[in-house]
C-alpha cells in the first residue's frame, strides 16, 4: 500500500486504529519514518507497521506489517486517544463550510455518527475551531488581510469610504517599535452613501460584541426609507460602545 504524504499515513492509521477500538504507541515518528506498536504488544498482540519515504517513488509504502490486532481494549470509555480535534476537524469540514455556525453538540452528534465515540464538549468545540481556521483562515491572518481587502474594494468602488486608526504595539508593559496595530476602522459603501439621500433624516447608531479572539464591536449605522425599510449607512469595528468611538 502506498500514500501521499507522512500525514496521509498517520491519518490512516488513526481512523484504522479508532476503528477497530484499539490502541497504538509511536516508537518513530521522522521526515523519513513511522513506527508504531500496539500498546499491548509483547502481552498477546504482535500489531507492528513501520511506513517509510521511498524517494525514488515519492510514496510512502509500508515496509512492515504484522496483521490485524489480535487484542481487545482493556477498557470501554466513550472517547478514544487518538480520537483527537485534528481528526475531528477533519471529518467535520463538509458541515462547517456549509453551516459556519454549527453547534459544538452537533459536532458530538456527528463524531457518534461516524466513529461511535462520545467525545467531550471542549474536544469538539476546539475541532470545529479548528475546522473553521482551515476553511476560512485564523483571526490573525484575517484581521491582516482588512488592509487589502479594503484596497480593493475602493479600487473597485472610487467612491466608497474607508478611514483606519491605528495604536502602538506592547507586549506587556514594552512598546514594540515600528509596529502599530488596529484600533478602529469605519467604512461605508457608494451605494449606502447614495441612498441615504433618499432616507429620512434619521440615523440610529446600533452594536454586537466580537466574541472572537480579538475583542471589540461592530457597530452599524442604520436609516429608514419611505417604505419604512432599514437601509444600513456606515459600519465600523471599535474597541466598544464609547463615546469617543
Amino acid at each position: 500500500m502506498e500514500f501521499s504524504s507522512r500525514e496521509a499515513v498517520i491519518k490512516a492509521v488513526k481512523e484504522y486504529t479508532i476503528r477497530r477500538s484499539v490502541d497504538y504507541r509511536v516508537y518513530e515518528s521522522e521526515p523519513l519514518t513511522f513506527y508504531a506498536k500496539c500498546t499491548q504488544y509483547g502481552s498477546g498482540c504482535d500489531w507492528v507497521i513501520r511506513v517509510s519515504l521511498i524517494s525514488r517513488k515519492y510514496c510512502w509504502v509500508i515496509r512492515r506489517y504484522n496483521g490485524s490486532h489480535t487484542c481487545t481494549r482493556a477498557t470501554i470509555s466513550q472517547d478514544h486517544s487518538k480520537l483527537d480535534s485534528i481528526t475531528i476537524a477533519e471529518a467535520i469540514k463538509p458541515l462547517v463550510e456549509a453551516d459556519p455556525s454549527l453547534k459544538v453538540k452537533s459536532v458530538i452528534a456527528e463524531v457518534q455518527s461516524k466513529f461511535n465515540y462520545t467525545v467531550s464538549y471542549q474536544k469538539a468545540w476546539l475541532a470545529k475551531q479548528r475546522a473553521v481556521e482551515k476553511i476560512f483562515g485564523g483571526w490573525k491572518a484575517s484581521y491582516e488581510a482588512l488592509p487589502i481587502w479594503f484596497e480593493a474594494m475602493c479600487h473597485k468602488e472610487p467612491s466608497a469610504v474607508v478611514h483606519f486608526e491605528t495604536m502602538p504595539a506592547y507586549q506587556g508593559d514594552n512598546l514594540v517599535g515600528d509596529i502599530r496595530v488596529l484600533h478602529r476602522v469605519f467604512w461605508s459603501y457608494y451605494p449606502c452613501i447614495r441612498a441615504f439621500r433618499h432616507c429620512k433624516p434619521i440615523v440610529q447608531v446600533d452594536g454586537t460584541h466580537l466574541y472572537g479572539k480579538y475583542k471589540g464591536c461592530l457597530l452599524v449605522a442604520v436609516s429608514q426609507d419611505g417604505n419604512n425599510n432599514i437601509v444600513p449607512i456606515a459600519f465600523a469595528i471599535v474597541e466598544g460602545e464609547t463615546s469617543d468611538a
